[in-house]
């Protein structure tokens, strides 16, 4: 099952940062273990080792990239935090509109395989 997993990314707080790619990250891998296929929007930060020259990715670069994974998605898994990221509502207003499954949390993902 495709998975597209989402949840605060940004912050004021460098380490908030990257306590919420921590966070995405691992709920990511566990989906993975458990023999499903996530999305993992915390690994996008590698794109940009990868830029050479005067090539740049914007942020609005960032959400249309990641809108496209979520609707070709089978369900969201949505992490906790989710209310206070501009991204991450974005995201489950568009996951309503498609009509997507929306698990809160990776708990309520996994336990729907009993």
């Amino acid at each position: 099952m495709r998975v597209y997993v989402a949840g605060p990314y940004s912050s004021g707080n460098i380490i908030k940062v990257l306590e919420n790619i921590t966070k995405g990250q691992r709920a990511s891998v566990r989906i993975l273990l458990a023999g499903h296929e996530p999305f993992c929007p915390w690994l996008d930060y590698q794109f940009n080792f990868h830029l050479r020259g005067e090539e740049k990715l914007h942020v609005e670069d960032y959400y249309r990239y990641s809108m496209a994974w979520l609707e070709v998605s089978d369900c969201v898994v949505v992490l906790d935090g989710w209310e206070k990221s501009k991204g991450t509502l974005a995201e489950m207003e568009r996951a309503k509109e498609l009509g997507k499954i929306i698990y809160h949390g990776v708990e309520a993902f996994l336990a729907k395989d009993g």
